[in-house]
Parts: C-alpha cells; sequence; structure tokens
C-alpha cells in the first residue's frame, strides 16, 4: 500500500485535474465545513493515519465526500489523505466492493506503517440503506436530485461522523462506537 500511496494525488491536485465536474468540486472544496469537537477529535486521533480514497471525478457521492473528509482532518497533522483512481486500481477496487459493486468512494484506513485497518464508504450509513431500499424504485434523474439534497440537508456531518469513528475504533479511543464503521 505504501507504493499506491507515494504516487496518489492529493486532494487538491486530484481536483485540479479532474475532468467532469471540476467546477463542482472545487465548490463543494470551497464550502465544506466540519464542527470544531469532531475537528478537534480528529486531531486528538493517536497514532499517524493515512486515508487513499478510490473516487473518480464524476462521481456525485465522491464530491460531496472527499471535501468533507479533507476538512474534518485539516487539522489534524498526524492524518493525511491522498486520491487514486478506481479505474486504474482495480484490485484495490476488487477487494473493497460494496454488495458487489464497484461503488465509490472507498476511504482505505491505513496505519502509519501503511498496513490497512479499515474502511468506509461509498456514503453515509442513512444514505446508503435509502440507496438500497428505496433507490431502485426511484428514475435516476431524482435519485441524484434525492442525493444531492439528502447531502445539502446532512452538512457533511454524517460523513464526518462515520469516518472519525472508524479512525478512533482503530486507534483504539474510546470515541470510536463500532468496529467495523464501513458502508460495505
Amino acid at each position: 500500500m505504501a507504493r499506491r500511496w507515494f504516487v496518489a494525488a492529493s486532494l487538491d491536485a486530484f481536483i485540479d485535474a479532474a475532468e467532469t465536474n471540476q467546477e463542482f468540486w472545487r465548490g463543494v472544496r470551497r464550502l465544506a465545513r466540519v464542527d470544531a469537537l469532531l475537528r478537534a477529535r480528529a486531531r486528538d486521533v493517536p497514532g499517524a493515519w493515512h486515508l487513499l480514497c478510490l473516487a473518480e471525478d464524476w462521481c456525485s457521492d465522491a464530491v460531496q465526500a472527499l471535501p468533507v473528509i479533507a476538512r474534518l482532518i485539516e487539522d489534524a497533522p498526524a492524518i493525511d489523505l491522498r486520491v487514486v483512481g478506481r479505474d486504474l486500481n482495480e484490485d484495490l477496487m476488487q477487494a473493497h466492493l460494496t454488495r458487489g459493486t464497484r461503488s465509490i468512494p472507498v476511504v482505505i484506513l491505513l496505519d502509519g506503517g501503511f498496513r490497512e485497518c479499515g474502511w468506509w464508504g461509498p456514503r453515509p450509513s442513512v444514505l446508503q440503506a435509502w440507496h438500497y431500499e428505496q433507490g431502485p424504485k426511484v428514475e435516476p434523474a431524482e435519485r441524484l436530485r434525492y442525493k444531492r439534497e439528502w447531502y445539502a440537508r446532512d452538512r457533511g456531518v454524517s460523513i464526518a461522523r462515520e469516518v472519525l469513528e472508524l479512525l478512533e475504533t482503530a486507534a483504539g479511543v474510546s470515541g470510536g462506537s463500532s468496529p467495523d464503521a464501513t458502508g460495505g
């Protein structure tokens, strides 16, 4: 995993190279906010951690999630984030399928030695449940509209909390609430 990490792009470099939705990415990146208490908890997670994200610029869930995660950890110098393309990393994607699908984003949590300690994705658990229960009953355009409205109402709170729980659980911090905070 270390090799993948060192060739991965920073979120800003990923956004700068985006061919699809670049202005949407930039807008969400600029406007993403995370509660100061959640950012402080992220800063207090002991150890060194790496978040390796599988994403593509066209993915509406990735554009909503990755800027929030970046904001969550911006005050945490021992936690960093990099992005690799899903389509160029098929083996990583195959190891992190959600219900047998190549759904993204996938945020792979690596410890300081680049060993995988868990993963999150492709969307917050409440939205994921809707996606599988109600989503198939809705036309694609309506499904996308619902998801965008859900993300706007939630304001990244669910993403930040779930990724923070994954970090805290892996670090053995009591704030972590479940051993498996993945959407997979």
